[in-house]
């Protein structure tokens, strides 16, 4: 997992072929002006979804993982706190490859707060709960293929 500064984007670039591609959407998007729905950058490697999240708690969240694809997730209009839990900490649980997740039981192991401006990186190894807010937000969650 990797959180951090959109102004600091560029320094995970070399992680992943597509990041470069997916970093341009971000700082070339006015993101505030996105409709909610689902931008294809490229076909089933690289896709934007843009969310409007409603109010959810820490307990309503469910940890998630995902096998073939990488989260960028960044909040636009509020802050978001995430639950985080490293996969090897999760109990066994059933993958859904139709939705590429997995959802788990249970609190997350820590929390962080993400506010706008900031993104985090979620890799297959990280168990992530996000959304968690007491007003609802809107934000993109870019897909990559790993």
């Amino acid at each position: 997992m990797v959180i951090d500064n959109l102004k600091h984007l560029r320094d995970y670039e070399s992680l992943h072929p597509l990041f470069a591609k997916a970093f341009d959407y971000i700082e070339q998007t006015d993101l505030n002006a996105l409709e909610p729905g689902k931008i294809v950058l490229v076909e089933n490697e690289l896709i934007v979804n843009v969310m409007q999240i409603p109010p959810k708690t820490k307990e309503e969240a469910k940890l998630e993982t995902h096998e073939e694809y990488i989260d960028i997730q960044v909040p636009i209009t509020d802050v978001e706190v995430m639950g985080y839990t490293q996969r090897t900490d999760l109990p066994e649980a059933e993958y859904d490859a139709s939705i590429d997740m997995t959802l788990y039981e249970g609190a997350a192991a820590d929390y962080i707060t993400v506010k706008p401006g900031m993104f985090t990186l979620f890799f297959p190894e990280d168990g992530h709960a996000p959304g968690i807010t007491p007003v609802g937000l809107k934000k993109i969650i870019i897909k990559v293929k790993k």
